[in-house]
């Protein structure tokens, strides 16, 4: 799914209006049609509903959302309308006469001057329609007061497409304490990019999306840089296997994991890249790990360093489609001088996690080492310990964006929504997975799905996109059955097969 920022969202509300041959304020319309539902699917007709307004668009789709609530029989609607600048977009206006001709006994508030905010309380509903995408900059004076009074409340906030005071994309400097801090955000057709960043997670809460039919064909012609893996796009990206196959057709993956203490990194990488269709996998590690990776993977082979406790070797003396490193390998100085000699000879892309990002991060030349197009999948302390801290989510996508072009590498940031960073400056958000997998060996499990997908002749941009999505819709298969509290790695390796299958039909 395609994207948008808060201007070209803009000019597709206009496009539509034109292919269409509509009015703006029939797309209004529409939008709060499709909200009014949402809250009716919700609330009772007796619960209080507070709607506070802007002078723009967005206050114009709370008002029509006030107006359908009351007509479908919700006696406590009260509306707050605030027009202190004494001017109100075309389509708000508009909206504000149709809400006062819609009953005799509308509780209608227009804040011009001074205020006497409503008494809320946590049995209250608070609809948002003050600012949202057309806010330009931070709320100041009674603006950003009415906003703490919200958010110091206790009600239940809903907000319309953006929580006010929050920007689309662009909130480095925004002071989370002067946003709406929305329990509920329902946006129109399209997520914004700052729903994807744990940094607003306090002001988006759930978010879901509205469809109000936005012309197809000017979605399809408008360019962007942002996206969101869904199943249809992943699903597509699939090959059924060939009826003729044989082992060699899917490729062999390369897996360096595991040291003294930390075999299980290396079993859980391994057993990934097979469950997801690696036709061959060997794993290298310290030899002490040869009887445990025989017995817990018996499908893989395994080539023992030379070390007894350690990787201190990463030669390639086999040719593989696919190469892995980083799983449970450590950071002892053999295994960083095994690693440079790694890079140095590689002359395909490879995916590294974990303890070769560790490496690398004691070694910051490596990073001018690494062939083009190799996948990295750091989560925030790694990708921090390589490219200097950092303080907000949104301070590291910028630099992923950056370091991704700058080295010709994929950078998977791992998160909630976790971020594919592509060097011709794509970034994929995920839509797949949950807080249950958030456990030990996680990782290691979605550095082997992308080994196996690599193997089988996936393009690293795919592989990368596709890993992720496949490695969450596991965890989420997994904690349909088990929970999230229960959820451990192995549990979201022995889903992958599921996740698959569920992908293929």
């Amino acid at each position: 799914m395609k994207i948008f920022l808060s201007n070209q969202i803009k000019d597709l509300d206009t496009a539509t209006c034109k292919a269409q041959s509509i009015d703006s304020i029939e797309l209004m319309e529409r939008a709060a049609s499709a909200l009014c539902c949402e809250v009716m699917s919700r609330f009772r007709p007796s619960q209080r509903i507070v709607v506070i307004a802007g002078p723009g668009n967005n206050g114009g789709d709370a008002l029509a959302t006030a107006r359908m609530l009351i007509e479908q029989g919700y006696k406590r609607v009260e509306v707050f309308l605030f027009n202190v600048s004494r001017k109100l977009s075309h389509d708000c206006e508009e909206e504000k006469k149709r809400l006062l001709t819609a009953a005799d006994d509308i509780d209608f508030t227009e804040v011009i001057k001074e205020f006497s905010p409503p008494s809320l309380s946590e049995q209250d509903v608070v609809i948002d329609g003050l600012f949202g995408a057309g806010l330009h900059e931070q709320l100041q004076g009674g603006f950003k007061m009415l906003v703490r009074y919200i958010n110091e409340s206790g009600a239940f906030v809903i907000a319309i497409d953006i929580p006010s005071g929050l920007f689309g994309e662009n909130n480095e400097l925004t002071n989370r304490r002067d946003v709406v801090h929305a329990n509920l955000t329902f946006a129109f057709q399209f997520p914004r990019v700052a729903f994807f960043l744990s940094d607003n997670a306090d002001a988006v809460g759930e978010w879901q999306l509205l469809d109000i039919d936005l012309d197809r064909k000017a979605i399809r012609q408008t360019p962007t840089t942002w996206y969101m893996l869904d199943a249809r796009g992943v699903s597509q990206a699939l090959r059924p296997r060939p009826v003729f196959a044989a082992k060699r057709d899917f490729g062999s993956a390369m897996v360096m994991a595991g040291s003294l203490g930390m075999m299980g990194a290396a079993v859980l990488c391994s057993r990934a890249a097979l469950r997801t269709g690696a036709g061959l996998v060997t794993v290298h590690s310290a030899r002490c790990g040869m009887n445990i990776l025989q017995t817990a993977v018996p499908e893989a082979l395994f080539e023992p360093d030379r070390h007894d406790r350690f990787i201190s070797d990463m030669r390639l003396h086999h040719q593989h489609q696919a190469v892995a490193a980083g799983p449970g390998i450590g950071t002892y100085p053999e295994t960083v001088a095994a690693l440079e000699g790694l890079l140095n000879n590689a002359r395909s892309p490879m995916v590294l996690d974990a303890d070769a990002l560790n490496c690398i991060a004691q070694k910051p030349a490596l990073l001018t080492m690494l062939p083009q197009m190799t996948i990295i999948t750091p989560h925030a302390g790694e990708f921090d310990r390589l490219f200097g801290e950092h303080l907000s989510d949104e301070a590291r996508l910028k630099k992923a964006i950056e370091k991704a072009q700058y080295y010709s590498i994929i950078i998977v940031l791992k998160g909630h929504y976790t971020m594919i960073v592509r060097p011709d400056g794509k970034v994929y958000f995920n839509s797949t997975g949950n807080p249950g997998m958030a456990t030990a060996g996680s990782g290691d499990i979605l550095t082997g799905v992308i080994a196996g997908l690599l193997a089988q002749g996936y393009k690293p941009e795919l592989a990368a996109s596709m890993g992720v999505f496949i490695h969450g819709l596991a965890g989420d298969i997994a904690a349909e059955e088990l929970g999230e509290y229960s959820l451990t790695a192995g549990d979201i390796v022995n889903h992958i097969p599921a996740a698959i299958k569920k992908l293929l039909k």
